[in-house]
Parts: structure tokens; sequence; C-alpha cells
């Protein structure tokens, strides 16, 4: 029934094995199966092995690892505590009534895999937050239905903090569901070979977070140019028309740190290389960029296009993600694609290869990996097959793989302090220095407060570089006063984002400028910091220089997130925990621990209300007045201010001399 293999707890009880072993501080993982328990590490790096105290007993046995205990019973089910025996959670039962329990594993007729479904007491009154990037209006995520997959601007990350005290890591990359609901939590796959999870206490959420940090990864140091500003737009269509951008910025004398060469640059998908006829000279384009001070970023695409010179041999090596059944279609976008295979480490190395000499060797050190994903015409994830197994066991690790490939590569190259922006991410992502972007959103003030939220959430689920496109993708007139508004506060909101990236699709759209590769795709309107009327214009310099001026406390926020794992962007309770209003407030926001950021979400706003967390003072960035904590306050915002607040009288230079 119970035994101790070093130091790992088992149970074995007709065909079922469970494993629960220390998986660093205050930390366990827990697996079951009833075929071989596998060692993937999918997220979790090799533990540092520890000696838990292990108790076996007539009825149960517990094992115990700092903080965090589990007891398992004689009949199967598991219960978890903290250091004062309080549960943090607990297995549904098995009865004879119902005759399922909390482990459920049920196998597939004639197949090796099961139909997986975890489920939990639930406490109603629990709050929970993480899970990566949902466009929802919820911060708190209890009672909350959430697809365990990935798609153009959601991005499911599986770590959830509760503040019951406790974080859960669903380490499983299968596409699935988790539902928090008042009555259970359940977390379900249709297709795995196991059970796996990975369960933490801590006694606030900076310890949690740390914990889950130190387990999946931290960061890379942030390079110093990435914490100013970035300039791109849907798509600067040729060599000339971008260095001619970069150049009226330094003619203005505005700050700007990278510029972007949006996809369709090249000649077909797959090919991964500039199309001459637009861009002569690449190396030449990114020496004048580096000597005016700016980095270049370009996209790049997983797409492979069957004209593409590449698609034949990547096809031959199996380089490409196969189609169990129908045909190998698998994107459609001027012409129809196949998907490169990141879980395929020769396929990373291939493409790697290619990156290499037709970018990187040009200069080219960050890079723009769009579709990541990756995005499919249609998500049936039955019909796909990776290197490593079918999508629908192994799927959502596919972006985790992308930045992988990127981030090997360049560290092969002897670069440190690696970054590169992507659509998507899965738990351990932040390792590959991803910088995550919240997708191909809508220009709305909905979606815009959506972002606020999803933005919190990838932090607490261990993404800490994220961004979004300044002003939504999709829409957006320049010269409409009510979008002019919209982009105005995303702006402001923008410079206390980790990353601060300009980005659209802006209408009226421009046609394409030949029939073939890079000349096909059209182009949005102008989306420049002068593209927006004199008072935008105004607004969005001043805020440049903001972020300028922040550039040293930035600095000291990506230290941390690089040492510790903390994310520079995260929800009030994140540092003012033992106040419970602070774990209700969802449209605000800390920026490190001595800026408090209010953001205006309403079209046509002035004011809005802030809350002021209890056990701090704080005063007005702009005006010096000061306002004891634990109160809610009304607070003006006219159009060329947002709302933020320092803490205990630290001394910041939001207001410029």
């Amino acid at each position: 029934m119970f035994r101790i293999d070093e130091n790992r707890l088992i149970r074995e009880y007709d065909h079922e094995k469970v494993w629960i072993e220390p998986w660093g501080e205050n930390s366990l993982r827990v697996r079951a199966s009833y075929a071989s328990i596998t060692d993937d590490e999918w997220a979790l790096l090799p533990a540092v092995r520890t000696e838990p105290e292990i108790v076996i007993e007539a009825d149960r046995a517990t094992i115990t690892n700092g903080k965090i205990k589990a007891e398992i019973t004689r009949d199967g089910q598991m219960t978890f505590y903290n250091q004062k025996d309080e549960v943090l959670l607990r297995e549904s039962k098995n009865t004879y009534q119902l005759k399922y329990g909390g482990r459920e594993l049920r196998g597939h007729q004639g197949g090796s895999d099961f139909h997986l479904t975890l489920r939990l007491e639930s406490n109603p009154t629990e709050k929970l937050y993480g899970m990566g990037q949902y466009q929802q209006p919820f911060l708190n995520l209890k009672g909350c239905q959430l697809e365990l997959t990935h798609r153009n601007s959601q991005a499911s990350v599986p770590f959830v903090l509760s503040n019951l005290g406790y974080g859960f890591l669903w380490h499983n990359p299968a596409v699935g569901r988790a539902n928090f609901n008042l009555n259970v939590t359940e977390w379900s796959a249709p297709s795995t070979k196991q059970l796996d999870y990975w369960i933490t206490a801590g006694d606030t959420p900076a310890e949690i977070e740390e914990s889950y940090a130190a387990a999946t990864g931290k960061v890379p140091m942030m390079p110093d140019y990435a914490m100013g500003f970035w300039q791109c737009k849907l798509r600067y269509r040729t060599q000339e028309e971008l260095l001619e951008v970069a150049r009226e910025y330094k003619r203005r004398n505005l700050p700007i740190s990278v510029i972007v060469i949006d996809f369709f640059h090249w000649t077909n998908q797959g090919d991964w290389k500039f199309d001459p006829e637009y861009w002569p000279d690449p190396k030449g384009m990114v020496e004048e960029l580096k000597e005016m001070g700016i980095e270049l970023m370009v996209s790049v695409w997983p797409t492979v296009q069957t004209e593409s010179e590449n698609f034949g041999e990547m096809l031959e090596k199996g380089y490409l993600l196969r189609n169990d059944r129908g045909v190998r279609t698998q994107f459609q976008f001027l012409g129809q694609n196949a998907i490169f295979d990141a879980t395929n480490p020769n396929a990373r190395k291939y493409l790697w290869n290619i990156i290499k000499k037709n970018y990187y060797d040009y200069g080219i050190k960050v890079f723009w990996l769009d579709e990541a994903e990756p995005e499919l015409s249609v998500y049936d994830h039955d019909i796909y097959r990776y290197h490593i197994g079918s999508s629908l066991q192994v799927g959502n690790i596919y972006p985790s793989k992308y930045s992988q490939t990127f981030y090997d590569g360049m560290a092969a190259e002897g670069q440190s302090n690696i970054i590169n922006l992507v659509r998507c991410a899965w738990a351990g992502s932040q390792r590959y220095g991803a910088l995550v972007w919240s997708g191909d959103i809508a220009s709305t003030f909905e979606v815009f407060g959506y972002q606020v939220r999803a933005g919190l959430n990838m932090a607490i689920a261990g993404i800490p570089w994220w961004t979004t496109d300044i002003g939504g993708f999709h829409g957006g007139n320049p010269d409409d006063p009510s979008f002019r508004e919209l982009i105005i506060r995303w702006f402001q909101y923008g410079v206390f984002c980790p990353v601060f990236r300009l980005h659209g699709d802006r209408v009226p759209h421009t046609p394409g400028i030949g029939p073939a590769g890079g000349g096909i795709c059209g182009s949005g309107a102008a989306n420049e910091v002068w593209s927006y009327g004199d008072e935008a214009y105004e607004i969005m310099v001043s805020h440049l220089h903001l972020r300028e001026r922040l550039r040293p406390y930035i600095a000291e926020r990506m230290k941390e997130a690089h040492e510790k794992g903390t994310p520079p962007m995260r929800p009030l309770f994140y540092d003012f925990p033992q106040d419970s209003k602070a774990w209700d407030v969802e449209d605000q926001f800390m920026f490190g621990p001595d800026l408090l950021v209010a953001p205006v979400l309403q079209q046509g706003a002035r004011s809005r209300t802030v809350y002021l967390p209890s056990g701090a003072f704080w005063k007005d960035a702009y005006t010096g007045e000061r306002f004891d904590g634990g109160a809610s306050i009304m607070v003006e915002a006219p159009l060329e201010r947002i709302p933020v607040f320092l803490r205990d009288g630290v001394k910041l230079p939001i207001a410029s001399a």
C-alpha cells in the first residue's frame, strides 16, 4: 500500500501508482497513473534533493516538506496542509453512491492514454489568480471556466495562486479545461498519460511566486535598450520607409530604443529571409539604426508555405507538424502553410541556422515570434501530431519550445540578456527570454480594460515580461477623436508596463506595392506618435520622457524579476496581502513596490475612484497631496495625466522638472 523510495512517498493500490515528492522549498510534486509514471519535466526544472519527513501509519501516510504537508489515506484521498495544519486543498472523496473521487483516469478503448479528471473540494470564498491571459473582465478567477489551450490573444499558463496561501501548477501540456466552480474545482485533460501537478505553500503571494519561479525558471536580465520605447506598426513595407521613421524620431529628439519590421518582409513564408527588392541592404540598415542607438526587431512566423525553398527539405526530415488525417494544410494566409515543429530538437537547430544566416549575422539580436500558439486554421487538436506526441497531449508546450529555439541559438552565440517578443507562452517560457504580448486585440475601451486584468494574471502565472499593442491591434483611425482619446489613455498605461510598445493595424489601409514576396501585403495607416494630432502628440511626448526618467527604477525591477522571479507589474494584493480589500481591486496595479497606477478605462472619463491600500501612506505623484492608506478617493484625471501614487513618500521623477 504505502512505501518510501528514497525521498518519495509512494502509494500503490490495484494498478494505480501515486508518487508524492519534494520539489523545491515548501513544495511537492504529485504524479499518478495506471501505467508507468514518466519523468517528463515539461515546465519544472530538476529539483534539488531535499529530505522530507515521511510518516507511514496503518490508515494513512504523510509527507512534509517545509511549510507544506500532504496526507494520503488508505482509500486514496489526498489533502494538503500548511505549517499551521490548515487545509489548503483536498481531493473530493470517493463515495459508494457517486463512485468517483478526486483522481479519475479513464482509459481510452484500445489506447495507452487516459481521460484525466482531478476534482478538488472548493472553498466558495476563495480568491484565485493567474492562469495566463484570457480576454475577459475578471482578475479573480473564482467561478470561471478556462480552456487550457492557446489561441490568438489567449495564453494558457496553468499556474494559479490562492489567497488561502498556496500556488498550484497543472504540470501537463495537454489540451484541457479548468473549472473553478463554487462547488468543486476541476482540472481535466481528454488525452494524457498521467496526472502531474506541483503545489507550494507560502505566507505571502511574493513567497509563493518566488517559489514558483525557482521551480520553473526566471527571466534573463532584461537588456537596457528593452526598457525604453518600441516603435511598431502594420507594416513598414520597405527599408527606406522604416529608416525614415527612425530618422524622424531622431530629428524630433524623441526617445526610441527599438523599431520593428513586421510580417511579409520575406519572399515566402518559411524562407526566413529579407525580400531583396524591398530590403536591399539589411546589414547597412542595421548599422545605420545602431548609429542612432536603435535596435532592430524582425518578425518571424513558424509557417512554412508549400512554395518555400525550405518546405521540401523540412517535409523530408520530419520538421513539420503532421496531420493524423486529412490534408497537411494547417494555416491559410497568402498560401497553404504547414507549421514548423518546435518540439523536434533537430528542427529547432535547423531553423536557427537559417535565422542566424539571414538575420542574426547582420546584427539583429531581437526577434518577434508571431503566430506562436501556433495559430491553426481550425483548432481540432485531435488531427495534429508533433514530434513528441499528439497535439491533444502536448500541444500547449509549443510556444515554450518556439521561444527555446531562439534562446538556445542566441545563447550558443554568446549572447546574454536575451529577449524576444512572442504571442503566446506556457509555464516555463519565461526562462527562454519570452516577452509576451496580448495578441491581435480590438481597439476599444472595453478590450483595453481586459488587458489590465490579463497582464496582472500573466504576472501571477509567472510571466513577468508582458505588454500589449498600445491602442489595440484591430482598427482605430488616427483622425478619429474618440480613437485619439483611447490611444492616449493606452499610451499612458503603456509607460507602466514592463515593455512600452506602440503597435496596431490602423485604418484606412494602404495597398501592397508589388505582385510577389514582400510586395503582396498592404499596410495600415500611420502609427507614429506624431500621427494623432497636436494634442495627442504633446501628451505622448511627455510620456516618452516620463518612461526615460523612470528607467533607473525599471532596471531595479527587472533585476528583481531576474534574480527572484518578482513580476514588475502586479496586483495590489502582491504588496499588501494583509489588506483584504486589495484582493478585490482589479483595475489598478503596482509597478514595482513604490508606484500605484490607476489607468483610465472609460471613454470621456476625467476622474476615477482609486483605492489606496492600508499599510502605507500615499502621495499624488503630480500634486504631492498626501493620503492615508485603507481608503478610496476620487482623483482628477485630465486627458494629459494618468493617476499615479507614490508609496510612503518615495521620490520618483513622475512629474517633469
